[in-house]
């Protein structure tokens, strides 16, 4: 069973999380161009690294940050936004 450290509740099943998707910095919709605002929400970097990731707990109902390897499918670590190299 794979383990995810909800850095909230501590190390729970993968079964009580949802994946939310690459942590980006979004472009303000009301600046930028019609072609720039596409590859916003069309493109992802895919390359194999270890990425910064939206997690949420269901039961809890709290998102955080992990970053994860994406070769290896490993979590490095978990934090909550706004308390971790993602705001660096």
């Amino acid at each position: 069973m794979k383990i995810i450290d909800c850095p909230v509740n501590g190390p729970r099943p993968l079964q009580e999380f949802h994946f939310g998707g690459e942590v980006r910095t979004m472009p303000d919709p009301a600046k930028v161009a019609d072609a720039e605002w596409a590859d916003y929400v069309f493109h992802r970097s895919g390359e194999p690294a270890v990425k910064q990731e939206w997690w949420y707990h269901v039961p809890s109902g709290v998102w955080f940050i992990a970053e994860r390897d994406n070769r290896t499918d490993q979590f490095v670590r978990t934090y909550l936004y706004g308390e971790g190299p993602a705001d660096e």
